[in-house]
Protein backbone atom coordinates (compact mmCIF):
# COMPACT_ATOMS: atom_id res chain seq x y z
CA UNK A 1 0.00 0.00 0.00
CA UNK A 2 1.26 3.61 -0.77
CA UNK A 3 0.74 6.50 1.18
CA UNK A 4 2.18 10.59 1.01
CA UNK A 5 4.94 11.35 3.52
CA UNK A 6 5.55 15.06 4.03
CA UNK A 7 9.30 16.02 4.06
CA UNK A 8 10.21 18.60 6.39
CA UNK A 9 12.54 19.64 3.86
CA UNK A 10 10.58 18.84 0.39
CA UNK A 11 6.76 18.26 1.13
CA UNK A 12 4.25 15.59 0.68
CA UNK A 13 5.98 12.94 -1.76
CA UNK A 14 4.99 9.35 -2.74
CA UNK A 15 6.30 6.70 -0.14
CA UNK A 16 8.43 5.29 -2.59
CA UNK A 17 11.13 8.10 -2.72
CA UNK A 18 11.95 6.97 1.31
CA UNK A 19 13.57 4.57 2.98
CA UNK A 20 12.01 3.24 6.21
CA UNK A 21 15.13 2.59 8.53
CA UNK A 22 13.55 1.41 11.73
CA UNK A 23 11.51 2.61 14.86
CA UNK A 24 13.47 5.82 17.30
CA UNK A 25 15.01 3.60 20.27
CA UNK A 26 16.72 4.54 23.09
CA UNK A 27 20.47 4.31 23.86
CA UNK A 28 21.03 1.77 26.68
CA UNK A 29 23.71 3.76 29.29
CA UNK A 30 27.02 4.16 28.93
CA UNK A 31 28.24 0.41 30.85
CA UNK A 32 25.36 -1.55 29.42
CA UNK A 33 24.54 -5.18 31.31
CA UNK A 34 24.44 -7.45 28.26
CA UNK A 35 20.84 -7.82 28.40
CA UNK A 36 20.60 -4.23 27.53
CA UNK A 37 22.89 -4.38 25.21
CA UNK A 38 21.26 -7.53 23.30
CA UNK A 39 17.44 -5.28 23.56
CA UNK A 40 19.28 -2.37 22.22
CA UNK A 41 20.57 -3.94 19.57
CA UNK A 42 18.20 -7.58 18.28
CA UNK A 43 14.50 -6.13 19.71
CA UNK A 44 12.27 -3.86 18.83
CA UNK A 45 8.87 -2.50 20.32
CA UNK A 46 6.66 -3.55 16.84
CA UNK A 47 3.89 -2.25 17.77
CA UNK A 48 0.41 -1.93 15.91
CA UNK A 49 -0.02 1.58 16.71
CA UNK A 50 1.17 4.90 16.49
CA UNK A 51 5.08 4.67 16.73
CA UNK A 52 8.13 7.01 15.90
CA UNK A 53 10.43 5.87 13.40
CA UNK A 54 13.57 7.17 10.91
CA UNK A 55 12.47 7.71 7.71
CA UNK A 56 15.44 9.21 4.97
CA UNK A 57 14.63 11.00 2.03
CA UNK A 58 16.51 8.93 -0.41
CA UNK A 59 15.54 9.90 -3.99
CA UNK A 60 15.12 13.33 -3.03
CA UNK A 61 17.17 16.09 -0.92
CA UNK A 62 18.65 13.10 1.54
CA UNK A 63 17.00 14.50 4.17
CA UNK A 64 16.72 12.08 7.54
CA UNK A 65 13.81 13.21 9.66
CA UNK A 66 11.61 11.24 12.65
CA UNK A 67 8.09 10.52 11.33
CA UNK A 68 5.34 9.52 13.63
CA UNK A 69 2.89 6.81 12.11
CA UNK A 70 0.11 4.38 12.75
CA UNK A 71 1.35 1.79 11.68
CA UNK A 72 -2.34 -0.09 10.81
CA UNK A 73 -3.92 2.53 8.72
CA UNK A 74 -0.04 4.04 7.60
CA UNK A 75 -1.42 7.94 8.51
CA UNK A 76 1.47 10.07 8.94
CA UNK A 77 0.56 11.94 12.30
CA UNK A 78 3.57 14.08 12.49
CA UNK A 79 7.02 14.62 10.80
CA UNK A 80 10.15 16.74 12.53
CA UNK A 81 13.63 16.71 11.97
CA UNK A 82 15.90 14.93 15.06
CA UNK A 83 16.76 17.33 17.80
CA UNK A 84 20.56 18.36 17.39
CA UNK A 85 22.57 17.51 20.08
CA UNK A 86 25.46 20.37 20.72
CA UNK A 87 29.00 19.92 19.01
CA UNK A 88 31.77 19.41 21.38
CA UNK A 89 34.34 22.22 20.92
CA UNK A 90 37.24 21.24 19.14
CA UNK A 91 40.24 21.43 20.95
CA UNK A 92 42.53 24.48 20.61
CA UNK A 93 45.10 23.02 17.34
CA UNK A 94 48.71 23.00 19.10
CA UNK A 95 51.12 25.47 17.72
CA UNK A 96 54.98 24.60 17.80
CA UNK A 97 56.95 27.03 19.68
CA UNK A 98 59.49 27.00 17.28
CA UNK A 99 59.49 26.92 13.35
CA UNK A 100 59.45 24.16 11.27
CA UNK A 101 62.81 24.53 9.05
Amino acid sequence: MSFLLTCPNCGPRDVNEFAYTGEVTTRPSSTPSLRELTDYVYFRRNVAGVQREWWHHRFGCELWFVAERDTRTNEVLSVELPTAVEPKAAPEPAVPETPAV
